[in-house]
């Protein structure tokens, strides 16, 4: 009887299918064989690309005349230990005769597609075999079944296969050559300044372009100069009612264009605040000039994609991006959450049609007291669970997967998990509900007092409808203020948002009229000083990352220029990660602020002296929109190679054409 092969990426997802399955023998060496069925797993990457001194041992040895190394015919080794002992007992089963269909179940994405290419390329299965890709979204039976039910043949991921070996080998081409070619010349200069007996470069296609950004914002910071400036704001009453409006230079004013301004909103010196105040002091009678009553609605957020996630688990729980994935990844393991690597904050509209499964699921597991009020509360409402006619169902903003989601199953799993895997669960599960709630509503009032043809301006916001906000009532932002040096940049900016609030008399304002006669009774000086811009926590980076170097908070404006980014979701928190592990970055354990070390910077200059557009996040995420661009088949994997190579070779020779003026520029 023909059997059929299964190959995950690890043994806890081989596990999972194999239950899924109702397989039940014993484990071997490598693998799970039923009758019909054998499943089989790697360990991550089994497979590698060799070294340059593989393709000739004179290599080996780092020369410019070496340079640029662009090998035609790729060479690729097996992994030594554990890797390759996997790698085998695999190659064994793929080749054996009474095989007749082999599953890639790889992780459903381009590295994880990598990885099997990798492993079938130097494995060669039986050529009878048919190859078959299971492509899924949760680690659930159903989804499972689902997956290997309706595999396609592996040749329709080919484009995504010819993008992934081509990242691969663009990082390799750009990390070797402009590595060596940027060691050659300059490690000497840098051993030195770093007080240190030798010093590698390492360059990367992503990791240097992070690593500007981190240098750039640093001295941004460090040349930023402060200015002090000094607002004026107005104490003004009507009978047993006392309201606090800030001044403005606008029309009518008579320091409108002042050069004594800072802004319309303050003078540069203290002095000539001081005089306008004597000049106000004498003017005791203001108007309510104009009231502007506004309704405000705030729908809910978009669905979590990773890099969304991994932000807000920066800002709320104070862990590394890589932290988060790796959370999330667990979750998504138990069952509990939908597949974490993803771009989409959207579901499929097929999903959507089925949405009902996952509130029916999480209705019958025991989260916690909250979230069980919030699904009873949406049953107590009868909120609408349709959603394909809502901006969070959009089939053309999903390319592999839709949007991080709870499965509403893995509640045998609930109990097992950690503190930190509950909270982000919890996060999960929040984000996913709230978009079922109605949306927040604000009443905004905004009054204009004139004294004398000078404006005052008072502005009072109140939640009348709780919404979706409702699921988040209780929560608290972690925050971190044992250190004074520990503290972000948030913090001065809730102080003052908390200070507007305490003048934000709503229910005054709500009674005054048009004409209103009020009193002015002080006048007084808030003095203020512009802010250099905040250094990125991690979680900032991957927001900026994904937005090719813009770090954008407002949710509607990042997906209206969402593109190809810098690095992918799988890679972000990876490349972080390096970054921090080599020593050019360093992220505060408490705050996950990044800074760049004494090497980065270092490294930083000699890159900005001679390969500056290393550092240009357009042209990086110009190469990745190309890597998307071969997935898509809107160009050929031929055409990105011989870009690349180019690429390359001009600048290595370029490089190599000038190195005694950059010798000595160091």
């Amino acid at each position: 009887m023909a059997k059929k092969v299964i190959v995950t990426e690890k043994p806890s997802v081989a596990m999972e299918f194999a239950k899924a399955l109702k397989i039940n023998t014993n484990r071997k060496d490598g693998y799970i064989e039923s009758d019909e069925w054998i499943i089989t797993w790697c360990y991550g990457h089994l497979v590698t690309m060799s070294y340059p001194e593989v393709y000739d041992e004179k290599l080996k040895t780092w020369r410019l005349d070496t340079l640029p190394f662009l090998p035609t015919d790729w060479k690729y080794e097996i992994l030594p230990g554990t890797a390759g002992k996997q790698f085998y007992n695999i190659q064994k089963i793929l080749q054996r005769e009474d095989i007749d269909t082999i599953y890639n179940a790889g992780d459903s994405g381009r590295e994880g597609e990598y990885i099997q290419r990798l492993v079938y390329m130097m494995a060669h299965p039986n050529p009878n075999a048919k190859l078959k890709r299971v492509w899924i979204d949760s680690q659930t039976e159903d989804e499972i079944l689902r997956g290997i039910r309706e595999a396609k043949d592996l040749d329709e991921y080919n484009s995504l296969s010819d993008a992934a070996y081509l990242r691969a080998k663009e990082d390799y081409l750009i990390g070797i050559n402009f590595s060596r070619l940027l060691s050659l010349i300059y490690a000497r200069g840098l051993a030195k300044k770093m007080e240190e007996d030798r010093a590698v470069i390492s360059i990367g296609r992503v990791m240097t372009c992070v690593l500007g950004l981190v240098v750039n914002r640093e001295r941004e910071i460090r040349n930023f100069k402060k200015v002090s400036f000094y607002k004026i704001r107005g104490a003004f009453q009507k009978e047993e009612s006392n309201l606090l409006a800030d001044w403005k230079a606008v029309e009518g004013s008579k320091l409108l264009d002042s050069p004594r301004l800072y802004n319309e909103t303050g003078f540069k010196k203290k002095e000539d605040a001081l005089k306008f105040i004597d000049y106000l002091k004498g003017k005791e009678k203001a108007t309510v000039e104009s009231i502007q009553k506004k309704k405000n609605k705030e729908n809910p957020p978009l669905l979590f994609n990773l890099a969304e996630a991994q932000h807000e688990c920066t800002r709320r729980f104070k862990i590394s991006p890589d932290q988060t994935l790796q959370t999330i990844q667990n979750l998504y393991e138990k069952k509990l959450v939908t597949y974490p690597r993803t771009d989409a904050r959207v579901l499929s509209s097929a999903v959507a049609k089925e949405i009902t499964k996952n509130l029916n699921g999480l209705s019958k597991l025991k989260i916690d007291d909250e979230i069980t009020q919030a699904i009873q509360t949406m049953a107590k409402e009868k909120y609408s669970t349709k959603l394909e006619k809502t901006k969070y169902v959009d089939d053309s903003k999903i390319t592999d997967h839709y949007a991080i989601i709870p499965t509403g199953q893995g509640g045998e799993n609930l109990e097992g998990l950690t503190e930190l895997e509950k909270n982000v669960y919890i996060l999960i599960v929040k984000r996913f509900l709230a978009i079922f709630y109605p949306p927040a509503e604000y009443n905004r009032i905004t009054v204009t007092i004139d004294v004398d043809g000078e404006k005052f301006f008072a502005n009072g916001k109140v939640c009348t409808q709780m919404g979706y906000l409702e699921l988040y009532k209780n929560d608290k932002i972690k925050k971190d203020t044992s250190k004074k040096e520990d503290k972000s940049d948030d913090d001065e900016e809730d102080k003052e948002k908390e200070e507007e609030e305490t003048l934000d008399d709503v229910e005054i304002l709500s009674k005054l009229k048009k004409g209103d006669v009020l009193i002015a009774t002080d006048y007084t000086i808030r003095e203020g000083e512009t802010k250099p811009p905040k250094r990125y926590n991690s979680g900032d980076m991957v927001l900026a990352m994904e937005n090719a170097g813009k770090l954008i908070e407002d949710e509607e404006l990042r997906e209206q220029i969402k593109g190809s980014g810098i690095g992918t979701s799988a890679t972000r928190a990876e490349i972080i990660k390096k970054l921090i592990r080599i020593n050019y970055i360093a992220a505060n354990s408490k705050t996950q602020i990044l800074t760049p070390t004494k090497r980065g910077e270092a490294i930083y200059d000699i890159v900005a002296s001679t390969m500056p557009d290393m550092l240009n996040p357009e042209l990086t995420a110009s190469w990745e929109k190309g890597l998307t661009m071969v997935e898509q088949k809107e160009i050929s994997a031929d055409e990105f190679m011989d870009k690349l190579e180019a690429y390359v070779r001009n600048k290595v020779v370029k490089f190599k054409k000038s190195r005694n003026e950059y010798l000595y520029g160091y």
